[in-house]
């Protein structure tokens, strides 16, 4: 059976009945995703435009699959039957999110709720290892991380991977110089690892998917901010009215060599003056005069001061007017904050009209493997049919 849709610009186009189901399904999914509290059926029927009947059926497919569970009404308290309530199932499809990162590794499990079930880190010499080396460490800490996943009765839905570089659309990795990479298909490397062979992957941008997870973070985060990221290397995610900005190659975000003195310190990149070289981990230690961030005690004006100078320069460019800092920008944002705020002040051209918010990550330093494994938690809610057809 076909139903008709019109395409602007072009004639009206023919929708199969699979088509229309498979929009519903996810329309009734998304609904149930995006309410505070469990909603039963009837006001899924009224808040969508469908029949009672029609999302009835498409419950029960729902339910069946894993995706939605039915609660128990609470006890009456007027007339009427009370009504079950609907809610995201907490068993079922789950996702891997992981990062590789210049020394560490991480790994997550996901569940369709949105809640961390389980959580892997390791501390290794990342660039030493290689490209081959550090993805087939990553396979063996997702392998760990599949086998919790199962034996909580999850099922692994897909895996996306973080990563400190300039990712293409199919997963190559064309530089990523805090790493050593150069044109990696590190897709193709993590489909050479058992516990991912079987699974969709997706790679990505860790400052990409760190706000991605910040978006996402709680219900009134802002729509429209800078994630700047800070570890070995400085990335940023741009969000712009809910949506990821990636620029026309998908490689937007590389605040981390934006030139804050042009004859200045050479960087790994092979320019001069960069963000990274002054306000990266290195600079930040060589400032304090300390060898670990936990001992940081002091204000670091000329860390913050550099942050400052490229930040403004995105706020003037991009007119948002909330900076998130990741990494570890969140913990020491105490002791930036002096630095960043005076150059925001003095280089914003409406610092007077529109001050400027700056606030720590919700995620911390897990934003960009908790961001991974959103990505792949939205796919299927977006897309509930394709799961059910795997089911």
């Amino acid at each position: 059976m076909w139903h008709c849709q019109e395409v602007p610009g072009r004639l009206i186009a023919p929708v199969r009945q699979s088509g229309v189901r498979a929009h519903n399904l996810a329309l009734v999914l998304q609904t149930v995703a995006k309410s505070p509290a469990p909603i039963s059926r009837a006001a899924v029927a009224g808040s969508t435009g469908l029949t009672r009947a029609t999302v009835s059926a498409l419950v029960d497919d729902l339910v069946a699959g894993d995706l939605l569970i039915e609660l128990d009404p609470a006890p009456r308290t007027g007339a009427g039957r009370p009504a079950a309530g609907l809610a995201l199932a907490p068993h079922g499809p789950a996702a891997l999110g992981c990062e590789i990162n210049v020394d560490y590794l991480a790994a997550c499990v996901m569940d369709l709720t949105g809640a961390v079930r389980h959580r892997l880190v390791e501390h290794a010499d990342l660039p030493a290892a290689g490209a081959r080396g550090a993805i087939a460490a990553l396979g063996r800490l997702a392998a760990r991380a599949r086998t919790l996943a199962e034996a909580d009765g999850l099922i692994p839905a897909g895996a996306a991977l973080a990563v400190p570089g300039l990712v293409t659309a199919d997963g190559q990795v064309r530089v990523a110089p805090n790493l050593g990479w150069q044109d990696v298909d590190a897709r193709a490397l993590l489909r050479s690892t058992p516990a991912l062979a079987d699974l969709p992957i997706t790679v990505d941008n860790e400052a990409n998917l760190a706000a991605l997870g910040e978006l996402h973070a709680e219900p009134d985060a802002p729509d429209s901010f800078v994630y700047v990221s800070g570890e070995i290397g400085i990335g940023a995610g741009i969000v712009l009215d809910g949506t990821l900005y990636r620029g026309v190659r998908g490689w937007s975000g590389e605040i981390g060599h934006i030139t804050v003195h042009p004859h200045g310190r050479p960087c790994r990149c092979g320019a001069r003056g960069c963000l990274e070289q002054y306000a990266g981990l290195e600079a930040i230690l060589r400032e304090a005069g300390v060898p670990a961030l936990e001992r940081v005690a002091a204000p670091l004006p000329g860390a913050g001061g550099a942050l400052g100078l490229a930040l403004a320069a995105a706020v003037n460019l991009l007119d948002v007017d909330v900076i998130v800092l990741g990494g570890l920008y969140a913990p020491l944002l105490p002791w930036l904050r002096g630095g960043i705020e005076a150059e925001l002040h003095a280089r914003v051209l409406t610092a007077e009209l529109a001050p400027v918010t700056l606030r720590p990550a919700l995620l911390g330093g897990d934003a960009a493997m908790r961001g991974a494994a959103d990505l792949v938690i939205r796919a299927v809610r977006d897309d509930p049919a394709a799961w059910l057809a795997l089911t």
